[in-house]
């Protein structure tokens, strides 16, 4: 069995399987599976779903901690009703998150490849850089230090961390239920927290994933409130910890890193 993370791409073709381990990519198989020959609905979410059982092969677990699943090609056609009910299915049927790039974001992980070793593999560019733009969700009032970990991780990585921008809080909001930054207008009324919440929220339509920290598993009301917003997008959510306390699993990865 191998150790590290394993990174799955499907392609419109072939499906190749990596290990990535102490930052060195290796693939450890490829395989024709020709998916734009007329699968679609349950037939090419069961493709999908048989192929990722037979990852044991390479692994002790799978699951949304030790198991990255990414998509392009004719996955990246789907009209998006049925893109996520594929995502689903797959979840439900495997504990994975499939994740279908947009096309851009395929670019930008072949330019980053072939600017960093000469590869034409989209995998080489996205475990050298994962995001362009991220957004980092949690309890402002219980886990800034934490937050803060994440966006200086995020950053020393290259990303762009679109919200929140800044953590240093405006001093007289400093311990109250709803903290502003110092970036932030200050409030009119009661009724403009939602007004700050939202544009929090809009910012997750134009990053790559949302980054959800949770120290010690728990997820808060807040961030629950967010979650549904993040799930009608169809966004990539990414947990820091397991989530504890969630009353409907939902498709989403565990933990930073490729």
């Amino acid at each position: 069995m191998t150790k590290g993370r394993i990174l799955v791409h499907f392609g419109t073709e072939r499906v190749s399987v990596y290990r990535h381990q102490s930052g060195e990519l290796s693939l450890l198989t490829r395989e024709r599976l020709p998916f734009g020959a007329g699968l679609a609905g349950e037939a090419l979410a069961g493709s999908v779903s048989e192929f990722s059982a037979g990852l044991k092969e390479f692994t002790e677990v799978v699951d949304n901690k030790t198991t990255r699943v990414h998509a392009t090609g004719v996955f990246q056609q789907l009209p998006q009703p049925e893109a996520n009910a594929l995502v689903n299915s797959v979840y439900v049927d495997t504990g994975l998150y499939f994740n279908i790039v947009p096309p851009e974001l395929e670019q930008f992980y072949l330019d980053t490849g072939m600017s960093a070793c000469g590869s034409n593999d989209m995998v080489e560019g996205l475990v050298r850089r994962q995001f362009r733009t991220a957004v980092v969700c949690g309890s402002f009032q219980q886990s800034l230090g934490d937050i803060e970990s994440v966006i200086t991780q995020l950053r020393e990585s290259g990303s762009e961390v679109l919200s929140p921008r800044s953590t240093r809080i405006k001093p007289e909001t400093e311990g109250t239920d709803f903290i502003l930054f110092d970036y932030q207008d200050v409030l009119k009324n009661e009724r403009d927290t939602w007004r700050h919440k939202y544009i929090h929220m809009d910012t997750f339509r134009r990053a790559d994933a949302v980054i959800v920290c949770n120290p010690g598993g728990r997820v808060g009301s807040g961030t629950v409130f967010e979650l549904g917003f993040m799930s009608a997008l169809g966004k990539r959510v990414i947990f820091m910890e397991e989530p504890q306390g969630v009353s409907v699993l939902f498709p989403c990865e565990v933990g930073l890193g490729s």
